[in-house]
């Protein structure tokens, strides 16, 4: 246990709200883990961390213990010939981008940052721009090795403890401690993606165009203008992309290597007033007028994937007391109506979102607190003032009367009674957890909040 267990500390997600002070630990070896579960009794409950780019208190665990999992980041195989990549649960997309990228291959599905786990993306069942053709991340995992209460290593698959499997997928790490992962990558011809850039006058005009060309393009999103009024209410960019094709690419963009840019870094953070209504409204007009009305461009993935992972800590944009990222996702048959009433909320209330973003939504999967639906999705970031909860209830209350649900990952404000009826399969999750955890030996401060692990 020498130099497991460090001093407490204040922990926050992405967001940086809530700040919550948890105990931390930096275990290395599978033995060093079982041992300060069983051994550690004045902490009564863990929870893992990894590279804290979940947004709310879904990593936290206040006045509880945090397992570190940075250190679990090694490669066990890879198979060229397959695409079928084994590695640990702390290994970044950052570091598999690096190693598959040059023999060809890609992540089957990423979201909109590269510095996450793969035990995060299974914990949070993450998906991404291709979620309408290929679903979430869980669809390409093969198979993952589990860490249980009991100090058991358990592998889970769809034939091999599927209902463990489907708990975990999207489980926000409370059936255990996800060790090793081998799942799918998918091969492509070169580092760049295929994009149509095009302008939508409204939201009405943008699900046209989506619905019209989604079963085209792999890849499906577009910004959008939540400050825009009346017949402007949902304008959008969309970008909608596929892999390039080696004879759609000049011979120096044949050469299969990572794009890392150099980056450049937030230094301290932004007064509480620099992002506001007018200062977002007058960036917003610039966003839509810049990009062309149609226009198809080859870019590389790095500007098309993760255009802000090239702006370090740019999180503090928002200020010292964070923001609050609010994804929901409407299903099909009402997510025009229920676009519609909350663009028309958010525009009224002169919530300003710097980042806004609309995208197709595929099937659900077998997850029981797996997120999206068929439908589409709208993330939000929006700046923390103490009127934001009582606003994000209003909201929540609107998404539930259009038979939609918040993405967890990114959840700060939820209530227990909205969450039972967004995740209906709760009580099977319950059910599984009660059996391989009963003493609710791995908890966090968001599984109290939307009382998960209660009766």
């Amino acid at each position: 246990m020498h130099n497991i267990l460090l001093p407490a500390k204040k922990l926050s997600g992405w967001g940086r709200y809530p700040v919550e002070e948890c105990f931390i630990a930096k275990p290395s070896t599978v033995m060093d883990v079982q041992m300060l579960l069983k051994k550690n009794k004045e902490i009564k409950n863990w929870i893992v961390y990894g590279l804290g780019r979940s947004y709310g208190d879904t990593p936290l665990n206040k006045n509880g213990g945090v397992i570190i999992f940075t250190k679990w980041n090694h490669f066990i195989s890879f198979d060229v010939q397959s695409g079928i990549l084994e590695c640990e649960a702390g290994v970044s997309f950052n570091e598999i981008l690096d190693i598959v990228v040059p023999r060809g291959y890609f992540l089957p599905v990423t979201p909109g940052t590269k510095f996450v786990t793969v035990g995060g993306a299974i914990a949070n069942d993450v998906h991404g721009k291709n979620h309408h053709v290929d679903g979430t991340f869980s669809e390409f995992v093969k198979d993952f090795t589990l860490l249980t209460a009991s100090g058991e290593i358990v592998r889970c698959s769809r034939s091999e403890n599927s209902e463990l499997f489907w708990a975990t997928i999207g489980g926000l790490g409370l059936t255990g401690i996800i060790l090793t992962v081998r799942f799918q990558l998918i091969p492509i011809e070169t580092t760049y993606i295929d994009v149509h850039y095009q302008r939508a006058k409204n939201l009405d005009e943008a699900l046209l165009l989506f619905n019209q060309s989604d079963e085209k393009y792999q890849y499906s999103v577009a910004w959008i203008d939540c400050l825009a009024k009346g017949s402007s209410l949902g304008r959008c960019v969309l970008m909608r992309g596929n892999h390039a094709k080696l004879e759609q690419v000049d011979l120096k963009q044949r050469k299969m290597q990572t794009q890392n840019k150099n980056k450049i870094s937030i230094p301290f953070d932004f007064p509480s007033f620099a992002l506001n209504s007018f200062s977002i409204k007058a960036f917003n007009a610039i966003y839509y007028n810049i990009h062309p009305k149609n226009e198809k461009k080859i870019v590389d993935y790095e500007k098309f994937f993760y255009p802000l992972d090239s702006i370090l800590h740019w999180n503090r944009m928002y200020g010292k007391r964070g923001f609050i990222q609010y994804q929901v996702v409407f299903p099909l048959e009402s997510c025009q109506a229920g676009l519609t009433k909350m663009l028309e909320r958010l525009s009224e209330s002169k919530r300003s979102s710097f980042l806004a973003v609309l995208k197709s939504s595929g099937d659900e999967n077998q997850g029981l607190l797996s997120f999206p639906k068929r439908g589409f999705t709208l993330a939000l970031d929006i700046p923390y003032d103490d009127s934001l909860f009582d606003f994000l209830k209003s909201l929540d209350e609107l998404v539930i009367s259009y038979g939609g649900r918040v993405y967890l990952a990114k959840d700060s404000t939820l209530s227990p009674e909205h969450f039972k009826v967004m995740y209906p399969k709760v009580n099977e999750f319950r059910r599984i957890k009660e059996k391989i955890d009963p003493n609710h030996l791995f908890s966090s401060s968001m599984a109290r909040r939307l009382g998960i692990l209660e009766d």
